[in-house]
């Protein structure tokens, strides 16, 4: 049990699984009070079992501003701050250029752009003076990915964000970064190769060899790093993009 965290209050969006439910397990285990969101109430229920004592869940789709909106009346009613946001739902599928369709536009632009900025506006009045807001990034923000153009695109709108929501927030010492992480083994990804399993160990295999330590990430990797972002270690760290992924985009 570490005190990195102790008497924080963290909100973490989309923790049922993956590097969300690693990163809350990581809060709490620093002694953060942790508040996590997922769209499945068996899911949510089991993560914050998982979790542990210092966990709520509130059944939540951050895309949907009503949902956010329950979200933080619980956080309100509870403990009346936030210490620690960590915009971390999202998610996408791929498709090639000439493949894209509305729905699929739409939808990847709803999970990983207008969830990540009602997100955090609507957490403003909760947010404390020198909170720490986490925007979940991905390596796509910088480099070209063949048939993930519309994710990638998202991305690195959020990047943005990030770098701009420093310079709307610099009167209250709030930090804002922006957590990249590289290829990492979570249900998310294995999914993308589709049902087949041959497919998915195919993909596992092939990104594996684009990293230069040689490994996938695993979610307890970039949950170190969002612990990192959100205790006081990282006090004069804001506007960053820091990257999470073994090297993948740095050489």
């Amino acid at each position: 049990m570490g005190t990195k965290l102790t008497g924080k209050v963290a909100v973490i969006t989309g923790a049922t699984t993956g590097i969300g439910l690693a990163a809350a397990k990581a809060f709490a285990q620093e002694g953060a009070s942790v508040y996590i969101t997922g769209r499945r109430q068996a899911e949510l229920d089991a993560a914050v079992a998982a979790i542990g004592p210092n966990a709520t869940g509130v059944q939540a789709d951050s895309s949907k501003l009503a949902d956010l909106d329950r979200l933080f009346d619980t956080v309100q009613a509870q403990h009346g701050r936030i210490d620690v946001l960590y915009a971390n739902a999202g998610g996408g599928d791929m498709l090639p250029l000439g493949a894209i369709t509305e729905a699929h536009f739409d939808d990847t632009f709803n999970r990983n752009v207008k969830g990540v900025v009602f997100t955090v506006q609507k957490a403003l009045p909760l947010l404390s003076n020198g909170a720490s807001v986490i925007l979940a990034g991905s390596t796509t923000s910088i480099k070209g990915t063949a048939n993930f153009s519309i994710y990638s695109a998202s991305k690195a709108a959020v990047r943005n964000l990030a770098r701009s929501w420093v310079l709307d927030l610099k009167g209250r010492n709030i930090r804002v970064n922006t957590l990249s992480p590289g290829p990492t083994h979570t249900p998310g990804l294995v999914e993308l190769a589709g049902p087949d399993q041959a497919q998915q160990q195919g993909l596992l295999d092939y990104l594996t060899t684009q990293i230069p330590l040689g490994r996938m990430g695993l979610p307890e990797d970039i949950a170190k790093a969002a612990v990192f972002l959100a205790s006081d270690d990282s006090a004069f760290v804001s506007g960053v993009e820091l990257f999470v992924d073994g090297g993948t985009a740095q050489v």
